[in-house]
This record gives structure tokens, C-alpha cells and sequence, in this order.
């Protein structure tokens, strides 16, 4: 019989795989609760105008990459391809647009229908910070400042810079899309097809495009710098003197935008050079009309996302487990006795595992193959006395421990 293979665009998380995911995962979860974010978990599916109506008809996300499929019922779900969209339902949802600012982290998989490649999956997995409810340029900063820590937990900060942009406010957005539509139309014939969409429909989303030929015209496109208004160049200002404030250093970069259309103001990116083409491994922004989408109230908010297996792949190196301590019965009666020194030892939170067959030597070899840092040996005899035999693997030396001494003989 043929053996099943998982899906493509999906994997399986194994042993040092899985340590790295979860060192990942356990680092933001921690940093985050010191800057006082809150966990939520949402749903994988939600209601596909969670997010048709939010990402934007003009975003590559809703056109081509979403799983999007019929229930039973006749309603259309799709499986979360982002997950702020999901967090601001959950806001209305709960009624907490009346107990703001709420400061919110995930972590879990995201779906998108897209090909394949280095740190990029069909089923991926993001943690996100999302701060909603607060106008301040402050709450940019902070929530940028969130990231680098995150980055500094991971080791990654000489890989990674902080690049940033502003999206200005709407006054801002309608001068400079009005320039860029100009600027464009000059150079319409030589947009791909996309872009040309993209032309009548959101201009600024041709800044982004992948395609080598508009990324050349892109090159000599108006930035934004020069339209912005009073209030939004001074809201840029603060948030550029307040990142100084957190001790996180930037540079700029106008080219900057983000793919889906509900940000305004900041945009910004954590990128590397040692992930090739896909260099973005944080990225967000400032997206005041989300909640408002959703049915609630405009509430200002800011957050982003980052990839857990492009940061996974940044690690010098997987986290390791504590080295465990084996326990060998030799007998009956010894593994009646084993069995309870070995929850002694989980409970004193030592990592303890037994051998379950083999004679003396097997045991010692899987003891060795587990990388244990000591193994107790336990015989019928040594049962009888109350004592068990501790030897450290490290240096060959054994000596005889009352059973009730053994778990504080190994803590460290």
C-alpha cells in the first residue's frame, strides 16, 4: 500500500523542528506579557466576509491565495489566511470596543494558496501583536519596540533591521495616489497586467508588485514624503523620535507598503539578508479602519505579524531539552520501586525516562543514545535496602543513594 504524504504546501513539525517553533512561539508569548499584551485565540475559518470585506478586492491575498469553501449549511468559510481581521471581529464581537486599549498577542497557522518556497508554506504559522485603541504615535513605537525585543530574545538582531515608512493620513493618501496615478499612466503599456489592474483600482499597490519589469518603472515612482500634510508628517516625526526612545534603530524606506488596504500612517518591515528573496520576517502597521469594517465603532489600532518559520530559520540553533536521567529496573520488585522514584524525579521537574526491556547493557546503550546525564539502577537487592545506585554519565563516577535522597542528589 502506497504510503500517504502530507499535502503540498504542508508539512510535518518534528523534534528539532518543533524545539525551534516553540522557542520561537514560548519567546513572543513571554516578551509580549512584559509589555502587558493579553493572548487571544480565534477561529482557523471564520466568515469569508471577515476577511473579503477587510483585505481589499485588489489584494492578491482575496483574488488568488484564499481557502475559501462551501459548509454544509451553504455558508462560505475560509480559512484564515492573517489573522488581524480575526482579532477585530473578536473585539466587536465581545462587546470590547467600549474597554479600550486592549493589547492582544496570538500565535497559530494561517492558509494561503500560494507556490511553495524556502520558509513559505501553503499552511504557515505567524505570532502577531496587535495594540487596539490607541491614536498615539506612541502605540506605534511601542508595538515596533515589542518586536525588537522579541528579535533580541531570539538572538537575531545584528540579522535584522527595522525599515520603516509612512502611509500618511487620508488627505495625505488621496495627493499622493493622485501623483502616483499620473506618474503611471506615462508608463501604463510597460505595467504587467496586474498592475495595470491595480492602476484604476489602488495605485499605491503597484509599489509592491513582485514583477521585475514594474519593479524598474516603481524605481523612479513619487514617494509619499512630499504630500504628507502638516499632521501627518509630524505624526511620522513622533513615532521616529519615540523608536529612539526605545532604543531601536531603523532606516527608512519609502518604498514600503503594505499589500492590504486597510493601513494607514506607519508601515514598517523587520528584514534580513540571510533569508535570500524572502528577507521580511516581521512586518505591519497602523490600520485605523479595520474595526469599523467589522460593525464596530472607528478605533484606531496598530500591530504586526511575523513568520514562525522564517524566524525558526534564523536560529543559530535549535533549543535543546534538558539532558534527561535514566532509570534501569533490574527486577521485579526493582520496578515496582522505579515507578515511584521516577514521578519523584518529574515532580522535583527533572526529566526522567525508564528503560522498559533489555538487559544491563541495552539499557545502558539507550541510556547513552538519550544523551542522560545519569542513570539509577535499581535491583531487587537495592530496592529491599531502600538505595539506589547514581551514576554520572559525564564523569563514570556511581555512588549508593537512599531513595528518598535521589532527587535532590540530581537537581541542578
Amino acid at each position: 500500500m502506497e504510503a500517504l504524504q502530507p499535502v503540498r504546501g504542508t508539512r510535518d513539525i518534528l523534534g528539532e523542528d518543533q524545539r525551534r517553533f516553540a522557542h520561537v512561539a514560548g519567546t513572543a508569548r513571554h516578551t509580549a506579557e512584559l509589555y502587558g499584551f493579553d493572548e487571544w485565540s480565534t477561529p482557523i475559518f471564520e466568515d469569508t466576509r471577515v476577511f473579503a470585506r477587510t483585505l481589499g478586492d485588489t489584494s492578491d491575498v482575496v483574488t488568488k491565495e484564499m481557502y475559501t469553501f462551501q459548509d454544509r449549511g451553504g455558508d462560505s468559510l475560509t480559512l484564515r489566511p492573517e489573522n488581524t481581521a480575526g482579532i477585530c471581529r473578536a473585539l466587536v464581537t465581545a462587546g470590547l470596543t467600549q474597554s479600550l486599549p486592549q493589547k492582544v498577542f496570538y500565535a497559530g497557522p494561517m492558509f494561503r494558496y500560494e507556490r511553495p518556497q524556502k520558509g513559505r508554506y501553503r499552511q504557515f504559522h505567524q505570532i502577531g501583536a496587535e495594540l487596539i485603541g490607541a491614536p498615539e504615535p506612541l502605540a506605534d513605537a511601542e508595538v515596533m519596540a515589542l518586536g525588537w525585543h522579541i528579535l533580541g530574545g531570539l538572538g537575531l538582531t545584528a540579522d535584522v533591521m527595522l525599515e520603516l515608512n509612512t502611509l500618511g493620513d487620508t488627505p495625505s493618501r488621496d495627493a499622493y495616489r493622485r501623483a502616483l496615478v499620473a506618474y503611471f499612466e506615462g508608463h501604463k503599456s510597460a505595467l504587467s497586467a496586474d498592475s495595470q489592474d491595480r492602476l484604476a483600482r489602488n495605485p499605491m499597490r503597484i509599489l509592491d508588485s513582485k514583477d521585475e519589469g514594474d519593479r524598474t518603472i516603481v524605481g523612479s515612482a513619487p514617494t509619499i514624503g512630499a504630500y504628507l500634510t502638516d499632521e501627518a508628517a509630524g505624526f511620522y516625526e513622533t513615532v521616529r523620535t519615540h523608536l529612539a526612545g526605545f532604543g531601536v534603530p531603523f532606516r527608512e524606506n519609502p518604498r514600503i507598503v503594505r499589500g492590504l488596504d486597510y493601513y494607514s500612517h506607519t508601515a514598517f518591515e523587520f528584514v534580513t539578508t540571510r533569508l535570500g528573496a524572502q528577507g521580511t520576517v516581521m512586518a505591519g502597521g497602523r490600520y485605523d479602519g479595520l474595526v469599523a469594517e467589522m460593525g464596530g465603532p472607528p478605533t484606531p489600532a496598530v500591530g504586526w505579524a511575523a513568520g514562525i518559520e522564517r524566524l525558526s530559520m534564523l536560529l543559530a540553533e535549535a533549543p535543546q531539552p534538558p539532558a534527561a536521567v535514566a532509570v534501569i529496573p533490574l527486577g521485579e520488585r526493582a520496578e515496582a520501586t522505579a515507578v515511584t522514584l521516577l514521578q519523584k524525579l518529574r515532580h522535583a521537574n527533572i526529566r526522567a525516562e525508564i528503560a522498559y526491556r533489555g538487559n544491563m547493557k541495552k539499557r545502558m546503550e539507550r541510556a547513552n543514545k538519550l544523551g542522560a546525564r545519569a542513570v539509577v539502577i535499581i535491583g531487587d537487592d537495592e530496592a529491599a535496602r531502600g538505595v539506589a545506585a547514581v551514576k554520572d554519565l559525564a564523569t563514570g563516577t556511581q555512588v549508593e543513594v537512599a531513595l528518598e535522597d535521589v532527587a535532590r542528589s540530581l537537581s541542578v
